[in-house]
């Protein structure tokens, strides 16, 4: 993505393993955390160039009919659940290190790989998540996000198949650790009104203000959780599902009750459309970190909300 450096935004650029990670330095960041906090994403011309990379690793999210309809070349299909826990009673949640690994690989993932990741129509926070997993594999120097996603690249006019990538020998990836960008209903209670963090609720103005009920089967509630500011997922990006400038970007946190130096704490319903907060607030170089079982694990506990 080309991004102007505006006067009220001072951009650093970090060149990662080839990718370009943009993070916006906040008043009170120093240029490393930043850096460290950064999501990257890459220009459909970018990926364009590299498509014969050996070492690319290309994911498509979304529907399995639209990726067997048409595809960016060499690309694979992964769902939500190929990467998510099989056990539990969440709808998603993320899987030990170890089950993740075996995953990854099971995706071609390797040490060495380059991943990109995009949406096949509209699923963005779908992406975002699968980019938050590999994120959260201490992969995300490693791993993008497309663009404008398949829109984009068809709208471009570059080229497309129908024919299903061969199966890839498993990838090869060393034992890890899962980095802290998860947190639980326990810390969201301490943490949701205490100075130097933000609780953000990700979903829709009418989940927020209880128009409309969430939650787990048989706990449906009206609202959100006590303390929680809105800035619903779908805001991070144009109509063009390309990524707002930085600058806007910047404005959706601030408007939101984001200080600088400020913690963000994102939910939604399940943990994924938050994934798509994050990635912006990343992109900003906001802290942010992720409650993963969100509004359904909050209501399953029959914890307070508020409208």
């Amino acid at each position: 993505m080309q991004i102007k450096i505006l006067a009220q935004a001072a951009v650093a650029f970090a060149i990662l393993g080839g990718f370009t990670a943009l993070p916006y330095r906040a008043h009170a960041q120093t240029a490393a955390q930043a850096t460290a906090q950064a999501e990257p994403w890459v220009s459909t011309a970018w990926l364009a160039s590299h498509l014969r990379d050996p070492n690319l690793v290309l994911l498509q999210v979304g529907e399995e009919s639209q990726y067997k309809s048409a595809h960016i070349p060499g690309a694979r299909f992964v769902r939500l659940a190929d990467v998510s826990a099989t056990s539990g009673e969440l709808s998603l949640e993320m899987p030990t290190a170890a089950e993740l690994r075996q995953r990854l690989q099971g995706l071609g993932i390797s040490d060495d790989s380059r991943v990109v990741v995009y949406f096949g129509n509209d699923q963005v926070s779908p992406s975002t998540r699968i980019l938050f997993t590999l994120q959260s594999a201490g992969l995300g120097a490693h791993a993008a996000l497309l663009d404008g996603g398949m829109p984009k690249w068809r709208r471009e006019g570059r080229p497309l198949t129908d024919q299903v990538t061969a199966a890839t020998p498993p990838g090869t990836l060393a034992p890890f650790s899962l980095q802290p960008t998860i947190v639980d209903a326990a810390f969201v209670r301490t943490h949701a009104r205490q100075p130097g963090y933000v609780l953000i609720d990700a979903r829709a103005a009418m989940y927020y203000d209880g128009v409309e009920e969430s939650g787990a089967d048989g706990h449906l509630r009206r609202g959100h959780i006590p303390g929680a500011r809105n800035l619903p997922f779908t805001g991070i990006a144009n109509d063009d599902l390309t990524l707002k400038q930085p600058a806007e970007l910047l404005a959706l946190f601030r408007n939101a009750g984001v200080k600088p130096g400020d913690r963000v704490i994102a939910y939604c319903h399940i943990g994924q459309q938050a994934t798509a907060v994050l990635f912006a607030a990343r992109a900003v170089g906001i802290d942010a970190v992720l409650y993963d079982g969100s509004f359904e694990d909050w209501t399953m506990r029959d914890l307070p909300v508020e409208r």
